[in-house]
């Protein structure tokens, strides 16, 4: 009788085991399709990772926004227009978090930066969806070259093509295509 009641233990005991491997291993997965569908610009296939609402924070410039899954969507077809690659350089599940290291460029970021944007970041989860990604650190990033770019691309759309003013700060598709337009045009005159 004993046993029994002792086999019985250990196979829930490697049950339960299983079932908490299952969970890390779940979340891993996630961020991992959370990035596959960043990189891919699948954007209607994000809607089944993220929580109602996504908390976005960059430790580094003390900044954080809060957006509902239709801004966040939005915010995708505004990033999907410059065509972009992430790369997932490192990644791993901590306890109930998960850590990556991630390279990303595109054409504006080229344009602006010359090169990849590499950054650590943190995913937290609420149940098995993404709550919270933090950029924790920017481990390739040259902000004066990129302001510098950014300022004389601003200040020349604005003295050569005011119809374009403003697209630095609309993040929408259609933000995004004016974002791409002035790149095009400001490259064309040089």
């Amino acid at each position: 009788m004993n046993r029994i009641v002792i086999l019985l233990v250990f196979f829930a005991i490697g049950f339960m085991s299983c079932k908490d491997s299952e969970k890390e291993i779940d979340k891993l997965e996630i961020a991992k399709q959370y990035y596959k569908i960043l990189d891919g610009s699948d954007i209607s296939a994000i809607n089944t990772l993220l929580t109602d609402s996504l908390l976005t924070r960059e430790t580094e410039y003390d900044y954080e926004q809060t957006f509902s899954l239709k801004e966040y969507t939005e915010w995708l077809k505004w990033d999907s227009v410059f065509e972009p690659s992430y790369e997932v350089l490192q990644i791993e599940q901590e306890n109930e978090i998960v850590k990556a290291t991630v390279s990303k460029i595109d054409k504006r970021i080229l344009f602006l930066h010359k090169e990849p944007i590499v950054i650590n970041q943190i995913i937290r989860f609420d149940n098995d969806r993404i709550s919270t990604i933090e950029t924790t650190k920017y481990e390739v990033f040259n902000d004066s070259v990129f302001v510098k770019n950014r300022d004389e691309l601003v200040n020349w759309i604005q003295a050569n093509h005011p119809e374009l003013d403003g697209f630095l700060y609309d993040q929408t598709e259609t933000g995004g295509m004016k974002y791409l337009n002035a790149i095009e045009l400001y490259k064309n005159q040089q």
